[in-house]
């Protein structure tokens, strides 16, 4: 019954917005460093927002920043593994 609780629609939903933020908001955070050329946000740790949940958020932020999209590890990586969260949750709903 807890674990019910703990993983309702509701909770999945807040953490997604919320994992999301993190990772647009990293892209901006790691552009802006790159730009005054002080330290950055590894390279492993934005993927690793993006395989918690926040690929969306990522490619966003990507793009809206112009940050990482001339790097084929991101602007092929990302929306890889956009398809196969994709993928896991349909095969889970099954």
């Amino acid at each position: 019954m807890v674990l019910k609780e703990i993983f309702s629609i509701r909770n999945i939903i807040i953490y997604l917005i919320v994992i999301n933020l993190i990772a647009f908001l990293s892209m901006l955070i790691d552009k802006k460093k790159a730009k005054w050329g002080s330290w950055r946000i590894p390279e492993n740790t934005l993927f690793l927002y993006a395989i918690l949940g926040g690929t969306i958020g990522s490619i966003v932020g990507m793009y809206t920043f112009r940050h990482k999209t001339k790097k084929p590890k991101f602007y092929v990586g990302m929306p890889v593994l956009l398809v196969l969260q994709i993928l896991a949750v349909v095969a889970f709903m099954v």
